[in-house]
């Protein structure tokens, strides 16, 4: 038994935050922020849309379009890091219940923006196994929510959305996942941390007052690391497999930073239409990126079945992770 990726589906929301209104709120410019990161606008949630409410719309769609009822999905893996609520409920719990699915397991991951891919890869070990049979992975963000508006480090980059895919029982090879590879550094963890709310800092009125529970980043260090990592990553798992880059149709990387995702491409020799870039009109949406990303691409009509994706990401943890995926979908 194999396990295929079997349908892609998002959601955006449709409030925009674009940079001429970022200029309004920190010293920052139009000009300075596509220069550093590729981004022009990004999307941002409804005060009452809910990170579980974004996955659900996201969900529905990648269901939908598997060819699938809601009764044959087995389990929900969420990864995010801006759930609905802190350690309990799980967001997958509340997809689930509001998707009206059975009593299925669903549970939450935490690998900031390689969540998609870790998602992945516990999905295929699913499946493969023969524990379950079709499950919902979902990347769901609402990074506004934990974003400081007046830190320009941080502001600038971030928005919302949602991104799911169905990973399905399949019987044929050529339709398999062929590869995912996961790792992480937690020497790098203050490179990208939240540093409030946890066991380490327990909400407190100085926690809060020292806006210790958005999202702190040292910027150029992130960027050095990550640039290193992906390129060695994709590099390894292209190597192990035997595939020749130019054999990739689509190179999906993590929706970060334009610079960083042309650094990698040219690292491997790719070409521009090789590349999938929504950077410019998203932002870095973490988890949600690389299946809003593909997700984009489906729509356009240039997504086809059995044509070879290649997914790279990087995050906070510090994270990494890139799989070789065949697109199973119609």
């Amino acid at each position: 038994m194999y396990a295929s990726f079997k349908s892609i589906g998002a959601y955006i929301p449709e409030k925009v935050l674009t940079n001429e209104e970022l200029e309004k709120m920190v010293d920052t410019s139009d000009e300075w922020i596509i220069k550093r990161t590729g981004i022009k606008e990004r999307h941002i949630a409804d005060d009452s849309e809910l990170t579980s409410d974004m996955g659900v719309k996201a969900g529905e769609l990648a269901i939908k379009r598997a060819g699938l009822q809601k009764s044959d999905i087995d389990a929900v893996i969420c990864a995010t890091i801006s759930p609905d609520h802190f350690c309990m409920p799980s967001t997958a719990n509340l997809i689930s219940h509001k998707l009206g699915l059975n009593p299925v397991t669903s549970f939450d991951i935490s690998a900031a923006c390689t969540g998609f891919i870790y998602a992945l890869n516990i999905a295929k070990s699913f499946v493969e196994s023969g524990s379950f049979k079709n499950v919902l992975i979902v990347g769901a963000e609402k990074l506004s929510s934990i974003v400081d508006y007046t830190d320009r480090t941080t502001c600038i980059l971030f928005g919302d959305g949602a991104g799911a895919a169905v990973i399905g029982a399949t019987d044929k090879k050529e339709d398999a996942v062929i590869d995912v590879h996961t790792g992480a550094d937690g020497s790098y963890s203050d490179y990208l941390i939240t540093p409030g709310g946890g066991s380490a800092e327990p909400c407190s009125l100085e926690t809060i007052e020292n806006r210790r529970h958005y999202m702190k980043m040292q910027g150029n260090a992130t960027f050095k690391v990550a640039v290193k990592t992906l390129t060695k990553d994709v590099i390894d798992i292209l190597g192990k497999n035997e595939i020749d880059p130019k054999d990739i149709k689509h190179f999906i990387p993590h929706q970060a930073n334009y610079r960083i995702i042309k650094a990698v491409g040219d690292a491997l020799k790719l070409d521009s239409e090789q590349v999938v870039l929504t950077v410019h009109k998203y932002g870095n949406t973490s988890s949600a990126s690389i299946p809003m990303a593909m997700n984009d691409l489906y729509e356009s009509g240039k997504l086809k079945n059995g044509e070879l994706m290649l997914l790279d990401a990087f995050g906070g943890g510090l994270t990494w992770g890139s799989a070789l995926i065949p697109f199973a979908g119609k």
